[in-house]
């Protein structure tokens, strides 16, 4: 049975499989090649900022790329309380004896960084792709093709359990790792902002240290609360005062363009920053094909995105040239594309208030981004 996916990860599941084979070859056009990793830059607080008395008034881009996370574990080197026995997302029990050997895997590296949040870091024995951070490059690569997930490599770093999601494939390879007699743990698929807490709470039951789950999932939930709340005083309150906004994933090299509307977590996410999120006034449901009848309906004042789907198409000109309807638009006449590291902007968990303190300032404050950002 094709495993139940929610939300984001169905959205992304979707057109993984288009990019299986194209995505991650050679970006072609832009500054940031595929295999090019530009260093990340601190972002100011929301709060010490002066927002643009009209943030629809910026012209140009901004490419946002965080610098490594801080890992700041709740506890170090917590003791588990093994064996653990839990029932994960698909309903199937598990018990997990051994957390000696930790793999944590999806596609936006959520998973391996709430295990280092969870103080069990140094269990860890291999990673995804979105794994990069200083703590785990030196651990092997379990994925190739970008995010395809390698049966012999996780075999070979024999682990004592997987943890992992849906938003990976392909599934057999998650099957044949339970088959080889390695508890696998699936856990929430979905990203968003309603289960922060419960996702950490998932993994953290998984690997027996519950109670430290429930201390991280808390103060995740809480870092996002506040920086929310921070958003909010610089945000436009008045619907007609909001940016109008949408969001589209692109893979040009693989002739892929979607836009992401309603239920597909870009909606939260857009929301959550004080956007207006115009998938839901023009009808677009989930992930569709981008057209000019869509963007023209549209209307936006901001194009958010990933960076290297921006970088794909050869920057914004080629992203104005493959849709000359966007040209008509206002986000498309005053350049203004906001664009975020892949492994960065829709990966919620550990991350969420980083992640949305960052596309408010590109929204209200741009001006205050460093200048390595502003394209």
């Amino acid at each position: 049975m094709v495993p139940r996916t929610t939300r984001l990860a169905r959205t992304l599941a979707a057109v993984l499989g288009v990019l299986a084979l194209t995505a991650c070859g050679p970006v072609l056009g832009g500054a940031q090649g595929a295999d090019e990793e530009r260093p990340g830059t601190a972002v100011p607080s929301v709060a010490d900022v002066t927002p643009l008395d009209d943030p629809r008034s910026w012209q140009g881009a901004v490419d946002v790329n965080l610098p490594e996370p801080e890992i700041r574990p709740i506890e170090e080197n917590p003791t588990p309380t093994l064996p653990a026995t839990v029932t994960d997302a698909q309903g199937t029990e598990v018990t997990v004896e051994d957390t000696s050997r930790i793999l944590a895997l999806d596609i936006y590296g959520t998973l391996s960084q709430t295990v280092f949040e969870l103080g069990l870091g140094d269990s860890i024995v291999g990673r995804d792709v979105s794994s990069s951070y200083e703590e785990i490059e030196d651990r092997p690569l379990v994925t190739q093709n970008g995010h395809e997930l390698n049966a012999e490599a996780i075999l070979e770093l024999d682990p004592s359990v997987l943890i992992t999601d849906t938003s990976l494939g392909p599934w057999n390879v998650v099957l044949q790792v339970r088959d080889a007699g390695i508890p696998v743990v699936v856990v929430d698929g979905e990203r968003s902002f309603d289960n922060l807490a419960s996702l950490t709470q998932e993994v953290a039951a998984a690997l027996g240290v519950p109670e430290q789950g429930k201390a991280l999932g808390q103060r995740i939930t809480e870092e996002a609360d506040a920086v929310r709340a921070q958003i909010a005083t610089v945000a436009p309150t008045d619907v007609t005062g909001q940016l109008r906004t949408i969001f589209l994933y692109v893979r040009g090299q693989a002739n892929v363009y979607y836009m992401f509307g309603r239920g597909s977590g870009a909606d939260a996410l857009i929301s959550a920053v004080g956007g207006y999120d115009v998938s839901s006034e023009i009808g677009w449901d989930g992930m569709k094909p981008v057209n000019d009848e869509g963007l023209i309906k549209a209307q936006p004042d901001v194009v958010v995105m990933m960076s290297k789907g921006l970088d794909s198409v050869g920057g914004v000109d080629g992203l104005l040239d493959q849709f000359p309807a966007l040209a008509q638009t206002p986000a498309g006449e005053n350049r203004r594309v906001i664009a975020m590291d892949d492994s960065q902007i829709l990966s919620f968990g550990p991350r969420t208030a980083d992640v949305l303190n960052a596309l408010a300032v590109a929204l209200y404050a741009p001006d205050s981004l460093p200048a390595e950002d502003l394209l």
